[in-house]
């Protein structure tokens, strides 16, 4: 088969932690082409979307860690798969590249995860239609209401809705002398919304990020652990990750949400359940891929380039 990739740069990858590099490393082990282009690269012309995109080869080797042939022009509907990899922000131009990637859909290409749904899913509202599995949150922008939700339960998490990797999340309890400029500066003075949740104590036994594929859970999570003295669990934010199996409540969020979301067109999903809650639910490019094959022995990218290979089967 023939994957399309859109991704970052290939220079920013990390290959001893991407996750969109160990797809690529199953699906090479396997026989199938490899074509990357940039989110930039993803173009309407002439009636019918196409990728100014590069194949490459993987050489085995940390650097260079790939060969390319020269770009070319390649209708998206003529790849077996594309596979959505682009990292957030999720801002207008990511907007952009779902609208121009459900044309292609509709012209026949086959994408993952479903452009609409990617673009219809936010990465932190979300949750609220699985409100069974969250601990108290609130979503606005007033000030008041935000200094309300702090006042009611005491210890909170406040951060934007478009952020990624723990940025500008700040933890603020009803007696904190900064809550006041922590609020306007997250809200910018009441013109940007925000989420606050309740602040939830497991977070010091880790951010777990559970994985769906396929609708089905991976049976380990990776437990992100904050470093001394943080409350963020993100691996960017100096967070340490631990795979563990699933506990009871972890696989019953997942098999609760599997089916729902893979019949939304979501192929890939990362949530992150912080103690028995249901916290996020990551469909641009969920990570931790790596992590959990190195230290379990369970190969998600196996279980990832089977579910691809079986959607473009159909």
């Amino acid at each position: 088969m023939k994957f399309a990739f859109i991704t970052d740069p290939l220079a920013s990858f990390n290959i001893k932690k991407d996750s969109t590099y160990a797809m690529m490393v199953e699906a090479a082990r396997r026989g199938h082409e490899l074509y990357v282009l940039m989110q930039e690269g993803v173009i309407w012309k002439n009636g019918i979307v196409v990728g100014e995109n590069i194949r490459i080869t993987l050489t085995g080797e940390k650097d260079p860690w790939y060969h390319a042939q020269p770009p070319v022009e390649t209708p998206l509907a003529d790849f077996d798969g594309v596979v959505m990899r682009k990292d957030p922000p999720f801002d207008m131009e990511y907007v952009t590249s779902t609208w121009l990637l459900e044309i292609a859909k509709a012209g026949g290409a086959r994408i993952f995860n479903d452009p609409r749904a990617i673009r219809d899913h936010s990465e932190k509202i979300a949750i609220a239609q699985f409100g069974q599995f969250t601990a108290p949150t609130m979503v606005s922008r007033l000030g008041g209401q935000i200094h309300d939700f702090i006042n009611a339960h005491g210890d909170v998490i406040l951060k934007p809705l478009d952020g990624m990797g723990g940025a500008s999340i700040f933890r603020v309890t009803d007696s904190d002398p900064n809550r006041n400029v922590i609020v306007e500066t997250l809200t910018q003075l009441g013109t940007r919304t925000i989420m606050a949740q309740r602040y939830i104590p497991e977070i010091r036994d880790g951010d777990k990020r559970v994985l769906l594929i396929g609708g089905k859970p991976v049976p380990f999570c990776l437990a992100r652990i904050p470093k001394a003295g943080e409350s963020r669990g993100n691996l960017a934010a100096g967070g340490t990750g631990v795979a563990r199996p699933l506990t009871a409540r972890d696989r019953e969020i997942a098999e609760a949400l599997g089916p729902e979301l893979i019949g939304r067109g979501l192929l890939l999903v990362g949530l992150d359940v912080i103690g028995n809650y249901l916290t996020e639910v990551n469909v641009t490019s969920p990570t931790c891929f790596q992590e959990i094959t190195q230290q379990t022995g369970f190969s998600v990218p196996a279980m990832f380039i089977d579910a691809l290979e079986a959607a473009c089967a159909r």
